[in-house]
Formats: structure tokens, sequence, C-alpha cells
């Protein structure tokens, strides 16, 4: 059922105290290609590690020195933070013998988890023919890995239909995915209708958002032509005239976020992923309006409230 204007209103004025205290929070990133990315990415990391993430991702990006910079960075992280780090996975271009002794390198050096893609099919790249579904079949083969997969609220773009891309998601559910991440989106009401297809074919895993903080929209429309997500145009007018302000564009797109996050956590979702894209300021500031804390700010004293004049 659709929200009415003032629903819409009701959910956004509502106050910070009334959300989820037990919402979960986890974060991705993309494998830095210079020195200087490297501080960047190590920087965010450190900036949102206090706040408890339920794990931290790496993306899988094309060619063997990519790949390699996920393998790294993930045995990084997980070496030098203690966090659940999670290296996404595809199988568009790799064999399966390889993708073994990828999977028992990662169970070997205590990575458990793993996003499970089959990945994009570009020129240059081998088409081995495997599925999202091949490959988680192959992960539980090797180890009792957590997985979790892909699900597209706007399906995807090569589905066949919205109701074939919702049945491979059920078979990846029920071959052993413990959960969805969602790509991105900014129709609220599309994750919600998409939740209740999900629940209406039998899915039981978590259907995690997946949340996008726009910090340039003109990089955010390539995204989106890429991955089929529709950009409404009340999001496009948000940033007419922004071109040339980056702060002040970083500012509505956290804004834009935070009213996603709060809408959602309202009806009933208990965990986020956020596409950092490796920066930590407005994936930190939407965190801490749904109550996400350090401990040493959660459990700091609190000022006295400001008296006014009248007392």
């Amino acid at each position: 059922m659709s929200l009415s204007h003032a629903q819409h209103l009701e959910l956004l004025n509502q106050s910070i105290s009334e959300l989820n205290n037990d919402t979960q929070v986890s974060f991705e990133f993309f494998p830095p290609g210079t020195p200087e990315a490297e501080q960047t990415l190590w920087k965010a990391l450190n900036r949102l590690a206090p706040l408890k993430p339920r794990f931290v991702s790496v993306t899988y990006g094309h060619g063997e020195e990519s790949r390699q910079r996920t393998h790294n960075m993930i045995k990084q992280i997980h070496d030098r933070t203690g966090l659940i780090a999670t290296p996404h996975l595809t199988c568009i271009d790799t064999p399966a013998e390889e993708l073994r002794d990828i999977a028992r390198d990662y169970w070997k050096n205590g990575i458990r988890h793993i996003v499970a893609l089959r990945g994009d099919a570009q020129p240059g790249r081998l088409n081995t023919g495997q599925s999202a579904l091949d490959l988680i079949h192959l992960l539980k083969q090797e180890h009792d890995f957590d997985i979790s997969v892909a699900a597209y609220p706007n399906v995807h773009p090569e589905a066949r239909s919205p109701q074939a891309d919702l049945m491979e998601l059920k078979r990846k559910v029920d071959a052993g995915a413990s959960r969805a991440i969602t790509q991105f989106f900014f129709d609220v009401e599309s994750y919600l209708r998409f939740r209740d297809r999900c629940v209406s074919v039998g899915i039981e895993a978590e259907i995690v958002p997946g949340i996008l903080p726009i910090g340039n929209f003109g990089t955010l429309q390539r995204f989106a032509k890429l991955t089929n997500v529709r950009v409404p145009y009340w999001l496009q007018r948000r940033f007419n005239g922004l071109e040339d302000d980056p702060t002040t564009r970083s500012l509505v797109g956290a804004s834009v976020a935070i009213d996603q996050v709060r809408v959602l956590s309202r009806e009933g979702v208990g965990e986020f992923h956020f596409y950092t894209l490796n920066r930590a300021e407005q994936t930190y500031a939407i965190c801490h309006t749904l109550g996400l804390r350090p401990p040493e700010i959660e459990h700091a004293p609190q000022q006295p409230a400001l008296q006014t004049a009248n007392g």
C-alpha cells in the first residue's frame, strides 16, 4: 500500500529516539589502485570501524591485478581491524577450479563471509557459463561460508521478467545464501514492494537495502544507467545548480539518504548496507542519525539542555 504525502511527513518528523536501537549496518569499499587511494580508504575505514559494522566488504574488479588488490585488502582489514572482512567474488571469467583455490585460501586466512556474484559480462571477459547460483553451490561444497547475494528492486537489467528475477533470488537463498543485499534505489516504495514480493514466494532471508549516499549526481546517473535503477525527477531537481558546489552536493546527498533510512527503519528494516565509495563523511552522518555511536560517544555524560530566557 502506498504511503500518502502526510504519512511520509509523519515518518520524517519522528524523533531519533523512535528508531530501532538494534539497527545493524555494513559498509562496502572498492580496492584502491594507488597509494593515495589506499590512504583514502583506510581513513574512511578507520572513521567507520568504531560504529561496529556487521561486516565490511570489498568489491571485485576486472583483471588479475584488481582481484589481487581485493584479496590483499580483505586480508589486511581482517588482520588489522578485527572486523568481519567480506570479499566480493565473481565467476564470470574465472574457472571453477580457480574459484575453489580462492575459496580455500580465504578460509585458511580466517575469511568466512563472501558476497557471491555472477559479475558483469564485458568485452574481453571470459564467460564461463557459471551463475551466482553455481558459485554458491561451489562455495558451500568447499566450506560452510556465510554467503550474501545481490537483489534488484528495480529488476536485474538482463532478467527475462520481474518474476524470473525473483525466482532466481529464491534459488540462491534456497542454495544457502544467508541474506540478499539490494542494488541502490531511491524510491522507498519500490523496495517495500519488492520485500513483500520476496515474502510472497517464500524467501525468508533478510533483504538488506543498499544505500548509496550521493556525492556527484553525474556519477550517480552513470551508475543508474548501468544497473537499471530509476532516478526520480525530484532527485534530479535536488541537485540542479550544484555542479560546482561539492560541499552542498554532499549535504544534499546525505539528506536524501537520511530520509530513506528513517522511513525504512520505521517500516521495520533493521539492517542497512552502505555503498561508501571509499568516503566516510556522509555514511557516518547517516549512521549517527540512525542512532549508531562509537562507544566513547554512546556512553559519554549527557550535556544539560540549554535554558531559554523564560526559564
